[in-house]
């Protein structure tokens, strides 16, 4: 899952909210710094409620993810755009390949849920400007046992950047992507990836209600 799906439900709790982010947030910052579900469990009855709505949107984002990727519709539609995208960028190393293939199902997942119900991705940025960016690092820090001050300065910039609107938009979606790879150190995508977008986007929507079920695991 990304961010709007992991998140979308919550926007009713700020701090919780801004736990579900948190994993992905990291990636950002620093990748090297893992906020885990066992140390998170620890901090669940915190006096500070702020502490402990976090942490507990961290073990929600932990326990959707394990369920979500091993979904037979997240396992499908990964091989098949993995597939799509090793075909278009031939000869091209197999793991921007698979990295995309994985990818692109979150964050299309993520834009046909922005198309379908705009207001929540309003109501979801309106929940984040509740967030003390201060507040979250201090307890992801305590969680990791690192210095998580990098969360601070991001989730601001994360707020005021507003890039989920970006998703449904294939041309600003590809500059997101080539974001992504230069943080990532793979290789830019040319402008004629944009061409595989809307096929993809068809594909995800079509089986967007499994993707969002945890009855699809596969045994």
């Amino acid at each position: 899952m990304n961010y709007f799906a992991h998140g979308r439900r919550y926007v009713s709790d700020p701090f919780f909210l801004a736990g579900t982010a948190v994993p992905d947030w990291l990636n950002v910052v620093d990748r090297k710094i893992r906020a885990r579900s066992r140390n998170a469990q620890l901090l669940i009855n915190d006096s500070d409620p702020h502490c402990s709505a976090t942490a507990r949107g961290i073990i929600q984002h932990h326990q959707d993810d394990h369920w979500f990727h091993r979904t037979e519709a997240f396992a499908t539609l990964s091989l098949q755009l993995t597939r799509e995208i090793r075909d278009f960028l031939e000869p091209d190393d197999g793991l921007r390949c698979h990295f995309l293939g994985h990818i692109l199902v979150e964050i299309l997942l993520d834009s046909t849920l922005i198309e379908t119900h705009p207001e929540q991705l309003e109501d979801y940025y309106n929940a984040m400007l509740q967030v003390d960016g201060d507040s979250v690092a201090q307890t992801v820090s305590r969680i990791s046992g690192c210095n998580s001050t990098g969360l601070a300065w991001l989730i601001p910039r994360f707020i005021e950047e507003r890039f989920l609107w970006d998703y449904p938009l294939d041309d600003k979606l590809l500059i997101r992507l080539n974001q992504v790879m230069q943080r990532v150190k793979l290789a830019a995508l040319p402008e004629g990836f944009i061409d595989l977008l809307p096929g993809a986007r068809r594909a995800i929507r079509q089986r967007a209600d499994e993707l969002l079920s945890p009855e699809g695991v596969l045994g």
